[in-house]
């Protein structure tokens, strides 16, 4: 067990990207906020002795951030929405900021079984 010279961002969905989900054409998402929260993309990032550079780093990144959650859910760029500004990303995401990250595996380990590939309606492609 060892402490990572990183730190971890959160990208969890709020409401807007929500109500974009369920009215893109071709998604049955029978999921609520809270569920869709549950289950969120985790990024190592570099390690900022102040939470507002590691927010800083988000933002240099926020529209790829956007577009790389976006199509998590919809392949098809054209149903995804026109203002995918940085403004636009902090509106639809939360972003949480860990500053303590442990890794518990050691490198002898094996490797972990694949997951089960998720599904419509019980979360991302």
């Amino acid at each position: 067990m060892y402490v990572i010279d990183r730190n971890l961002a959160v990208i969890k969905p709020r409401q807007p990207f929500l109500d974009w989900l369920r009215k893109t054409p071709g998604t049955e998402v029978d999921l609520s906020l809270e569920q869709i929260r549950i289950d969120c993309t985790a990024l190592l990032i570099p390690e900022f002795e102040e939470p507002e550079d590691a927010v800083a780093f988000i933002d240099e990144i926020g529209v790829e951030l956007f577009e790389a959650e976006l199509g998590s859910w919809v392949e098809d760029a054209s149903h995804w929405p026109r203002d995918r500004s940085l403004a636009t990303f902090w509106l639809w995401f939360d972003v949480e900021i860990h500053s303590t990250v442990v890794d518990l595996v050691d490198e002898e380990a094996p490797p972990a079984p694949e997951p089960a590939p998720r599904t419509a309606g019980r979360g991302r492609r």
